[in-house]
């Protein structure tokens, strides 16, 4: 199972309805980790302006190095399948 970092905050209208799309992602499966810009100042300060981020965890099988990816941003507008094709292609 992939995990998807979302980092969000709260009342930002982009990041809830990319939340709900990707909450009805089924194939692949994901966990999701919300992680609040406002919780941490370095978060704020790198995506007060660009969220919706997206990030994806990797294990290194190698070195079992946890590492964070970032991922393209998905247009606002793309549907469920269409957000589930992106995924696919990303992870």
């Amino acid at each position: 199972m992939v995990t998807l970092i979302l980092y969000s905050k709260p009342g930002c209208h982009l990041c809830e309805g990319l939340l709900e799309k990707l909450e009805q992602i089924q194939s692949p499966p994901v966990q999701l980790e919300i992680r609040d810009i406002t919780s941490r100042e370095d978060w704020f300060q790198a995506y007060q302006y660009e969220i919706p981020v997206l990030y994806k965890r990797e294990v290194a099988a190698s070195s079992e190095e946890i590492r964070e990816m970032p991922l393209p941003r998905p247009a606002p507008r793309l549907s469920v399948e269409q957000l589930q094709r992106f995924l696919q292609k990303y992870l």
